[in-house]
């Protein structure tokens, strides 16, 4: 039975019906196109009620996985399964319509010749006419856009579509919501806006949902969890916190900021550094490494660091500046990002530091 819709306002609208959200699990899920493989193997579960982002670069297979649990892919291999029911699988294959999930596409998919009201109630077949209607103008004040219901989408901003897009999502109240990329199409000034009241709207609705980015920064400010991957494999899950100060390789370092790299060695369990002497963390001997600093990490003084330097290059960013540096036992500049006005105009002499918990040692990637 589907849960009363709730009638209780705060704030300028009604807020979200809210769902009974469910638990969605890949199970070793395989995937390929034309024999080339696409996912290798995920396992992984967003948790009843999560925000789980799906993260990743172009290519790494996170819209094929959400394909797969919206039922418009079929995996060559392993499981997909809601609150335990198995949905898709050897020998089972449901439709997106009986999985219980809602879509929310990159690009809004409004139906330009329906009222914005129309759109919003296309997913409510369930229902009679009138019920339809009452659930989808709840689902409209919701998101702020009750005044447009017998309007058509064209008089619609970017980010007004983006909200009628979810609250045409939400008003069945599905047990998962998944999000392919729902902000890339939107003005980067409306960006921060747009995100804080999708997620204030998915907090209140309770339902789970998966959200595909390739944009690190979006997920760490959405996701409860965020589920890293490349070329189709996991590379590690867990919370931005954790992501960020315990990145599982290189790549996961370096897909949360901007880094320099440095080759290296173990030799009397340290690595040696142009920045540092760092432990090797458990490394064998002699083992060939690499280790990471971020921008944010490289200390600039004009006097009193350990290390010295030469600035290369300086761009002013607003708050931050941009400096390329020359840095002795280093054939790369070493670049650093700092408060602006932090050092004095003209300097080109400095100095360098940084702390050792911020180089980041791992094995050479092969």
């Amino acid at each position: 039975m589907r849960p009363a819709a709730s009638s209780e306002t705060g704030g300028t609208g009604r807020r979200a019906a809210v769902t009974f959200a469910a638990r969605l699990g890949f199970e070793d899920v395989r995937h390929a196109y034309h024999g080339k493989p696409t996912i290798r193997g995920v396992t992984l579960t967003a948790e009843p009620g999560e925000v789980l982002c799906l993260l990743g670069p172009s290519g790494s297979g996170k819209t094929t996985l959400l394909r797969i649990a919206a039922g418009i892919e079929a995996q060559s291999q392993g499981r997909v399964v809601i609150n335990d029911r198995e949905v898709a699988g050897p020998d089972v294959f449901l439709p997106p319509e009986k999985r219980g999930i809602g879509l929310m596409f990159q690009d809004f998919a409004l139906f330009p010749h329906m009222t914005i009201l129309k759109n919003v109630q296309f997913g409510l077949t369930a229902l009679p006419a009138r019920e339809a209607a009452a659930e989808a103008m709840v689902a409209l004040e919701r998101v702020g856009l009750s005044r447009y219901a017998q309007s058509y989408p064209h008089v619609l901003s970017g980010g007004e579509q983006q909200r009628v897009a979810l609250a045409r999502a939400l008003a069945p109240r599905p047990g998962v919501l998944l999000m392919d990329e729902p902000f890339s199409g939107l003005d980067s000034r409306l960006k921060d806006t747009i995100r804080a009241d999708t997620l204030a709207i998915l907090r209140e609705s309770r339902a789970t949902a998966i959200v595909v980015t390739h944009d690190a920064e979006e997920a760490m400010r959405m996701a409860d969890r965020i589920a890293l991957l490349r070329e189709g494999r996991l590379v590690q899950v867990g919370t931005a916190d954790e992501l960020y100060r315990r990145p599982a390789d290189l790549f996961a370092a370096g897909f949360f900021s901007e880094i320099n790299e440095f080759s290296g060695r173990v030799r009397a369990g340290m690595v040696e550094t142009p920045l540092g002497a760092v432990p090797a963390g458990g490394l064998a001997e002699e083992a060939a490494c690499s280790a990471a600093v971020r921008l944010s990490a490289v200390d600039v003084r004009e006097t009193g660091g350990a290390i010295p330097a030469r600035i290369l290059s300086r761009r002013f960013l607003g708050v931050v500046e941009m400096l390329e540096l020359a840095v002795p036992g280093s054939d790369q500049p070493v670049r650093a990002r700092i408060r602006a006005d932090l050092l004095p105009t003209g300097v080109r002499e400095v100095t360098v530091n940084v702390k050792p918990h911020d180089i980041l040692v791992f094995e050479k990637e092969r």
